[in-house]
Formats: structure tokens, C-alpha cells, sequence
């Protein structure tokens, strides 16, 4: 069983959809979450999750936060991004 997956992202941002792409070639299943969907106030407590990162995608696995795409890519580059997916 993998933990939850959230991606927080933009309709024509190509990070996000690189980042999708590798969790969908993992068989990852996420949610995803448009910031063009969320209340300010919404926005404002992702920002205080964040550490107030401001790019796309934002990516949690669980609670963590791990980043966007680059730390995605670099996880999985290193072989720990299945650990951090499994729990």
C-alpha cells in the first residue's frame, strides 16, 4: 500500500506534468489539486506547509513535503522515492 499523494499544480505548467509522469510511470495513484481550485485562505495554510513555496507542482507524499519536481526527480534518481512511497 503507498500513502496518499497530493500535487499541487497549474493547467500548462511542464514541471507538473513531468512530475506526473513519473508517478504515473511508477503506477502512483495522486490527487490533484489545481491552485486555480483553492481559496485564498486554502493557499495561505499551503503556504504555511510549504515553508512559503511559491512554484509549481507542490508535491506531498503523506504529510511530507517534499518539493516539486526537481526533489521528485532527484528521490526517484536515487532510488528512494518507492521507500518514501511505501511509508
Amino acid at each position: 500500500m503507498t500513502v496518499p499523494v497530493k500535487v499541487y499544480t497549474t493547467p500548462i505548467c511542464p514541471y507538473c506534468t513531468n512530475a506526473k509522469k513519473i508517478l504515473e510511470n511508477k503506477g502512483v495513484e495522486y490527487q490533484e489539486i489545481s491552485m486555480y481550485d483553492i481559496s485564498s485562505d486554502e493557499r495561505r495554510a499551503l503556504m504555511q506547509k510549504t515553508n512559503n513555496y511559491r512554484t509549481v507542482p507542490q508535491i506531498f507524499i503523506g504529510e511530507i513535503f517534499i518539493g516539486g519536481f526537481d526533489e521528485l526527480n532527484q528521490l526517484n534518481q536515487q532510488d528512494k522515492l518507492d521507500q518514501l512511497l511505501a511509508g
